[in-house]
């Protein structure tokens, strides 16, 4: 299934506001398919599961440079047998904690998504390091630890102004994929796209086929289709947990990550504790803080010249 429709100019915003598709941001800031990038469900469909209020889990991400075109996500846990640890892809692990109930001057909802040795490998440099992501309401910092950082990095960035955490119905604004879901028997209901580097715009519905070699980037989700009961709180009604997080990485080297799923394990409802969370940056100036440039390192940083850089998602919209 492709995608040809799209509503007019998205807003014109500064070069560390991107282009979200309404998860992240308001739906102003990217060249969506629908004004409201919300996709309406067509009959058949499955309705849309929900994030609980608060949570926190563990996942396993995946990280797979060579065998994906034959073998997409979603992965039923690791991607399938035929690819090989290390020959085909790397193992690392993180954690994420969301709240939607918090509240502070930037606005609402909390989520911090750690990186533990291995940093989200979708920036064209190495992601050899430990790092986090934290927003705050509409500010989203970016995090690095004195064990591992990169040499002239600093501990704390802003990495946007606005990047709030997704909201509970975030999965409005993807489109279900029925491909997606059939390729783990339907236990998932799997949402996803593709989206062009040269517009910005949504351009295929599922991640089969690949489009990685024509510079499109891919967004993923996927829940379980069936409600099971909370791991922790046996007096929540049970609900459609999420199963992973699929996307493109930065395809060349050094990320070297044209896929990588993120599969949850130990999903729960835990409010995060802020002690070891929110306050790593809660009582920063934003204002104060070095832009990040992840997405556009300084010149010596990147293994390859600017010249045979591949799109990122930073470039999405620009």
């Amino acid at each position: 299934m492709t995608l040809t429709l799209s509503f007019g100019a998205h807003a014109q915003q500064p070069s560390d506001v991107y282009s979200t598709y309404g998860v992240h941001n308001p739906p102003s800031d990217s060249p969506c398919t629908f004004p409201t990038c919300v996709y309406a469900r067509e009959p058949g469909q499955p309705t849309d599961p929900h994030y609980p209020a608060y949570w926190s889990s563990n996942w396993t991400m995946y990280r797979v440079f060579n065998g994906y075109v034959e073998n997409p996500p979603p992965y039923d846990g690791a991607p399938p047998s035929a690819l090989k640890p290390s020959q085909d892809y790397e193992v690392s692990r993180g954690a994420t904690y969301y709240d939607s109930t918090w509240h502070g001057p930037a606005g609402a909802g909390a989520m911090m998504e750690h990186y533990e040795d291995r940093c989200l490998p979708i920036f064209p440099i190495s992601n050899h390091f430990s790092c986090s992501f934290i927003s705050l309401g509409d500010v989203a910092f970016f995090v690095t630890y004195a064990k591992d950082r990169p040499q002239g990095m600093p501990p704390v960035c802003l990495f946007s102004p606005l990047n709030h955490p997704p909201r509970r119905d975030f999965i409005s604004h993807l489109p279900y994929s029925a491909g997606d879901s059939a390729r783990l028997g339907n236990r998932v209901q799997g949402y996803s796209f593709w989206i062009g580097h040269a517009d910005g715009k949504p351009m295929q519905v599922g991640v089969s086929p690949d489009r990685t070699k024509d510079q499109a980037i891919m967004f993923g989700y996927a829940f379980d289709s069936q409600p099971t009961p909370d791991r922790v709180d046996k007096s929540a009604p049970p609900y459609r947990h999420p199963q992973s997080f699929y996307f493109s990485g930065y395809p060349l080297p050094p990320a070297n990550a044209p896929i990588v799923s993120q599969n949850y394990t130990n999903f729960a409802m835990i409010k995060p504790d802020p002690k070891t969370t929110w306050d790593l940056v809660n009582k920063l100036d934003p204002k104060t803080l070095p832009a990040c440039q992840l997405f556009n390192p300084p010149a010596g940083a990147l293994a390859i010249p600017n010249a045979g850089r591949a799109p990122t998602w930073g470039d999405l919209g620009k």
